[in-house]
C-alpha cells in the first residue's frame, strides 16, 4: 500500500491499494476514522486510480464533512472512559489516576498520547480478561490467550483455535458494551457462526445483549475520533 494526495480543499490522504481479487477501481471511506481507501486492480497505473479520484472529489469530500472529527489527545481533552467522560489533566502524582471526572498523566505533553494509550490498553486488557474469564467459566469452555488490536472493521473475534481478540478501544465504551461484545466472542467457542442457537447461547451469557449491541451500532464509531498517534 502507498500513499498519495489529492489536492483540493481540503486535500484528502488516499491510501493506494492494489489487490488481486479487485476488477475495477473503487474508492472507500471508513466510517470509524475516515481513511480512504482507493482499490485498484492488479496491473493498473496509479496514475488511471487517481484520475479516477479526481473525478469522485466532491463526493469524497461530501463523505468526509459528514464525519465526526478527529480528536487529538492531549492535556483539556475530553475522553469517554468506561462511559464515563472525563478530562485529560496534568498531574504531579507518578502514575497515571483516575479521580472523578479528571484522568490525571504525569510527565511532558509530548509523550502524553503513547503514554495514555499504554495505560488505556493495559486497562482494556483486565476489564477484558475478566469478561472473557467470567463468561468462558460459565460456558464450561476455555480460550487459548487474548490479543488486543486497534481495529476498525470489527470490536472482536475468536478463532477455531479459541484466540479471543478484541479492540482496545472497548475500554471507552460503557463497561455493559465491553461485557457484551466478550460474551459475543466467548459464545463463539461453542458455535462458530451466527445462527439462532448462537444467539441464544449469547443471551444465557448476558441477557438483555441487545440494548449494548445497539450502542456499538449508534456510537461505536465514535470511540475511533480519538487520536493518540500522530
Amino acid at each position: 500500500m502507498s500513499e498519495h494526495i489529492l489536492p483540493g480543499d481540503p486535500p484528502v490522504i488516499l491510501t493506494l491499494r492494489r489487490s488481486s481479487r479487485a476488477r475495477r477501481i473503487s474508492l472507500r471511506v471508513s466510517g470509524l476514522d475516515g481513511r480512504v481507501t482507493l482499490t485498484l486492480p492488479r496491473g493498473t497505473p496509479d496514475r488511471q486510480a487517481l484520475q479516477f479520484a479526481q473525478t469522485k472529489a466532491a463526493w469524497l469530500r461530501a463523505q468526509l464533512d459528514r464525519q465526526s472529527p478527529q480528536v487529538p489527545v492531549s492535556y483539556g481533552t475530553h475522553l469517554p472512559l468506561e462511559g464515563q467522560s472525563v478530562v485529560v489533566v496534568p498531574t504531579k502524582e507518578r502514575r497515571i489516576a483516575w479521580d472523578r471526572g479528571n484522568l490525571g498523566v504525569p510527565g511532558p505533553e509530548d509523550t502524553l498520547p503513547a503514554r495514555l494509550e499504554a495505560w488505556l490498553k493495559a486497562r482494556a486488557r483486565d476489564r477484558l480478561a475478566e469478561a472473557s474469564d467470567r463468561f468462558s467459566a460459565s460456558l464450561g469452555k476455555a480460550y487459548s490467550r487474548i490479543s488486543l488490536r486497534d481495529t476498525r472493521s470489527r470490536w472482536g473475534s475468536c478463532t477455531a483455535e479459541g484466540r479471543l481478540m478484541y479492540s482496545w478501544r472497548l475500554v471507552l465504551a460503557p463497561q455493559e458494551v465491553l461485557n457484551y461484545v466478550a460474551a459475543h466472542e466467548v459464545a463463539h467457542l461453542a458455535e462458530m457462526n451466527h445462527s439462532a442457537a448462537f444467539w441464544s447461547l449469547v443471551a444465557r451469557l448476558y441477557p438483555d445483549y441487545d440494548t449494548p449491541r445497539r450502542w456499538l451500532r449508534e456510537n461505536g464509531a465514535d470511540l475511533h475520533r480519538y487520536r493518540f498517534r500522530t
